[in-house]
């Protein structure tokens, strides 16, 4: 595969947009690394729940690897990721885990022990501009955020009802973006010159007959409707590229088969580069 450098000055700017789905978003790593070697860098970048984690993570300079890397320590164990988040909170262990709280886990704290430490403090400090999609619970609207402390908004975005607690930015009650924009694209329009979006919501297994707990039944319905909304966002108005990696088969918290879910994304990367090669073939043709 040939090296394309695409740039905002030399030649033209690209826009990537990363989804929201729980672990399957493990697989956005192999996007970020298809970019990285083919010394591709985004000028802007938008991110839904844990796309905004992800999208966050490489605007502030971590590449593609490093953020593999570090996944992949973080979910080698379940044991392992407890023991790191009692080991490094020093307050109450209920600021991570309280039944009688909104949610179960507090997800500023979660987040602020999990994170890479290259992680920029706050907006301004990105190498590259970004957006964080989140949905504002009283208004039940989109309330996308681009300036202040990086941290309570990625946590925001991903802030999935009942499993992990709203946070409040300027008085806003957020929760998780996936209900109002999963695939947060349409961010990207104008401001770039290809657009590459990254679905990792995944096609449902349809199969299987065994009844679902609550919270099983509460993150499955969560998926439905970010379908939903997809599907006709789809309609109207498409990226340049849209890719959509394998993960039906996964489920939203299976954060410890992120070896299973980029072996089942193996051909991701050829995927990324081969779209890209196009799009910028088409867009020279066209200029």
């Amino acid at each position: 595969m040939s090296s394309i450098k695409i740039e905002h000055k030399n030649g033209p700017s690209l826009g990537l947009a990363l989804g929201g789905g729980g672990a399957r978003g493990l697989s956005h790593i192999l996007v970020l690394e298809a970019l990285d070697e083919m010394g591709v860098k985004p000028t802007l970048i938008s991110g839904t729940s844990i796309g905004a984690i992800f999208g966050a993570a490489y605007a502030s300079g971590l590449s593609g690897r490093e953020i593999r890397e570090h996944c992949e320590e973080i979910f080698h164990t379940k044991r392992g990721l407890m023991r790191k988040l009692i080991d490094k909170w020093p307050g109450s262990v209920k600021q991570i885990w309280n039944p009688f709280s909104p949610a179960i886990f507090n997800v500023e704290t979660v987040l602020g022990i999990l994170l890479p430490d290259g992680m920029a403090k706050d907006f301004e400090s990105l190498q590259i501009p970004f957006t964080s999609i989140t949905t504002d619970f009283h208004t039940q609207m989109q309330r996308d955020i681009t300036s202040g402390p990086l941290l309570p908004a990625i946590a925001a975005s991903a802030a999935l009802p009942a499993l992990l607690e709203p946070v409040i930015i300027d008085n806003h009650v957020l929760i998780d973006g996936g209900f109002v924009n999963p695939l947060p694209y349409e961010s990207l329009k104008g401001k770039c010159d290809i657009a590459l979006a990254i679905d990792v919501n995944g096609e449902p297994r349809g199969d299987g007959e065994s009844v679902p707990s609550s919270m099983e039944a509460l993150i499955v319905m969560s998926q439905v409707v970010m379908r939903s909304i997809l599907r006709e966002k789809l309609r109207r108005h498409q990226p340049d590229i849209l890719i959509s990696p394998p993960v039906g088969r996964f489920k939203v918290l299976d954060f410890f088969k992120m070896k299973d879910i980029l072996e089942r994304c193996n051909g991701l990367k050829d995927d990324v580069k081969r779209e890209l090669e196009v799009a910028l073939e088409n867009h020279k043709e066209q200029a």
